[in-house]
Order: C-alpha cells, then structure tokens, then sequence
C-alpha cells in the first residue's frame, strides 16, 4: 500500500470517528441522566480527531497539545463578551462550537478528554504495531 492510500484511509478513519462523537456529543445534551461535563469531554475528543484528520501522521503528543490549545483558546474565548460575539453565541454553531460561558470546570473536562483519548490511541497504536510485526 502507498502513504496516499494510507493517508486517505487514516483520514477516513478519524473522519468517521469525529462523526461518532459529534453524534455521542449531542446525545450526552439530550439525556438528563448524563452530567453535564461528559459534553465537554466528548468535545476535547473531537477536537482531537479533527485535528488528526488534518495531521494524520504527526505523533499523538503534538496532537494532544495541540488539541488542548485549541479547546483552551475556545474556553478563554468565552470571557471576550463583545456585542457581535454574543451574537454569534446565539446560533445553532456559536453555542455548539464557541459555548455560552468560561468555567473552570470546562478546563477540566477538556483535560481529561484528550488525555484519555492520548493514552487510548497510544495503547491501541502500540497494540497493532506489536501484532503487525
């Protein structure tokens, strides 16, 4: 196999990951019996598949720092309260993807997302590199 099909196919995977915790994401809102913070863990894991999406073959700790800047700058974003961002925070993609308010909690959840979705992909990484040798 080539890296372009390679490539494509890791795309894909994390694409269709991405997908499925956008999907368990909305869920997690629509159900009371869940806490609140399972939400914003399930958005640090996305940020992260999106982020693989983009650099499939960098290595899974510049992911994570990446993935947590990116989920930290959004939160802190949240203390700007200028008119046209409140705004913005309005709609359907602002609540979603900019959220309503900064909390600390947020920070936290963010946290554990990408470090449990680091290590799970490290272990099943090193797992089918041990098995393919």
């Amino acid at each position: 196999m080539n890296k372009t099909t390679v490539n494509l196919k890791s795309r894909i995977y994390y694409f269709t990951l991405f997908l499925f915790i956008i999907f368990l994401g909305i869920c997690s809102r629509k159900t009371t019996f869940v806490p609140l913070w399972i939400g914003d863990f399930l958005y640090a894991v996305m940020i992260y598949f999106l982020v693989r999406i983009f650099l499939p073959f960098k290595n899974a700790f510049s992911i994570a720092l990446l993935s947590l800047l990116i989920c930290y700058s959004i939160e802190f974003l949240q203390l700007y309260q200028g008119e046209w961002m409140i705004e913005l925070r309005k709609t359907l993609f602002g609540r979603y993807v900019l959220g309503q308010g900064f909390l600390w909690e947020d920070i936290l959840a963010y946290t554990f997302g990408i470090f449990t979705v680091f290590v799970f992909e490290k272990i099943i990484l090193n797992y089918f590199s041990q098995k393919s040798v």
